[in-house]
This record gives structure tokens, sequence and C-alpha cells, in this order.
């Protein structure tokens, strides 16, 4: 029998990509549920760099983790809404070369995040903790960095989600289709791509420095980064036709 669902002509990559997090995350709730300690985050989820728990297998991993339904519907529905133009545009394999590398653009961008925020996270809750100063406790915790001590509460720091590839597939319908009508929820006009990603970039950027929520914003800014990189090069060597519209 032919099959000729919606589904089944899909992009190829696509349509796995969206399969396998489900199956991932379908994997984690039942694994969680009756495995008594198994805790698939501890393993997959980004980790900071200097944490015990990291390991270069969480660059990609991560972005095939999601937190609850809600995380992977929306991530899965962007992916579906934009992806499955953008893989036809660019083809399957580059399309797959892009969004990993996208995933991996936010996961650089998180640490380095990171890198830079931890210790203003951190020490003044343990200075608290310990009675002492944010300077006293800054310096016992550089001198235990020296000294090779492992930090268990550096492991607290943690990301997961496809956000950052759908971020860089955002940006690049927003770069091939600049012109192309989007059509928003709650908003009775259509808004041209090119703006619809600006406009979302510099949501992203402003609650990165404002937001005291636990999403990564600078990762998802990183995907878009990276994607711009990527597909500007492909426009410049003529893999994109800059004809889109």
């Amino acid at each position: 029998m032919q099959q000729n669902s919606f589904f089944s002509r899909l992009p190829l990559v696509t349509k796995n990509l969206i399969i396998i997090n489900f199956i991932i995350w379908l994997a984690e709730m039942v694994f969680s549920k009756h495995i008594a300690g198994l805790d698939i985050h501890r393993y997959a989820a980004l980790h900071y760099f200097e944490a015990s728990d990291f390991n270069p297998a969480q660059l990609i991993t991560y972005m095939f983790l999601h937190g609850n339904f809600m995380h992977l519907f929306f991530n899965m529905f962007a992916l579906f809404m934009f992806g499955t133009t953008i893989e036809s545009t660019l083809g399957s394999k580059r399309f797959l070369f892009y969004y990993i590398s996208c995933g991996l653009g936010a996961a650089i961008i998180q640490e380095i995040t990171w890198y830079f925020t931890w210790e203003s996270t951190f020490i003044p809750q343990l200075a608290n903790l310990n009675g002492c100063t944010f300077e006293e406790m800054s310096i016992a915790i550089n001198q235990a960095i020296a000294m090779g001590q492992d930090l268990p509460f550096l492991n607290y720091l943690m990301t997961i989600g496809a956000s950052g590839s759908v971020y860089g597939i955002l940006l690049a319908f927003g770069m091939i289709f600049p012109n192309r009508a989007i059509y928003m929820m709650f908003i009775p006009i259509p808004i041209k791509a090119k703006y619809f990603v600006i406009g979302y970039g510099l949501i992203e950027l402003w609650s990165g420095f404002s937001a005291n929520d636990d999403i990564a914003h600078f990762a998802h800014l990183g995907g878009m980064l990276i994607g711009f990189f990527i597909i500007l090069y492909w426009k410049r060597k003529g893999i994109i036709n800059g004809n889109y519209y």
C-alpha cells in the first residue's frame, strides 16, 4: 500500500530529526519513571566545561534532550514550519550540516557565557551560606581551582534543547527568503521574514542581559550567529541563490 500521508512527504532530515527528538523524549520519560536514580541529563545535557560531569559528547547530545513536552513541541513545530523549506532549498546533507553546526555554535556560546557569569551566579550564595564576603569566597574558590579540586556546584550549570539549531534555521529563513510573509498568532498583519528574524534576535539579546530565567538566551543567539556566517559564506560561494522571495 502506497503511503501518501503529509508526514511521509516531509524532507528526510527534518522528518527524522522530529522523530528522533520525540523518541528520545519518550525514552527519557519511561526510563526516568521505571529506573530509580537514572538521570539522563547528568550524562547527556550540556555541562560547563570545568564541571566534573562535562564530557565533549554533550556538545551534540544536549540538542536532542528537552525539559518537558511543551519545550519539545515548540522546537519541533518550528523545525517543521521552517526546516521543511530550508532543507528543500539547501538539500538534505547540507541542511543536516547546518543544523548540527548551529547547535554546536549555540553550545560554544553558552560555554563562554557560563565562563564569564558563573562566579556572579554562585559566589554570592556560597558566601552567604559560609558567612563570608564575596571577595573571601572568590579567593577560596580560585585557590581550589588552582589546586585542581572539584567544584560540585558547577554541575548545576546545564542546558538542553534543540533551540540553538532551531534559531539557526529561523535565521536561515530570514536570510534566504527575506521578503517572505510570516503570519503570527494574535497579530493580524503579515511580517516580512527579515524583520521577524531581526525582532527575535533583539528580543533574545535583551532577554540575555535582563531576564532572570532559566532560558539559555545567549545559546539561541549563538545558533543564529553561526547560522549567519554559514549562510553568508554559501551565498558568496553561489551555493545559495540570492534571488529567493
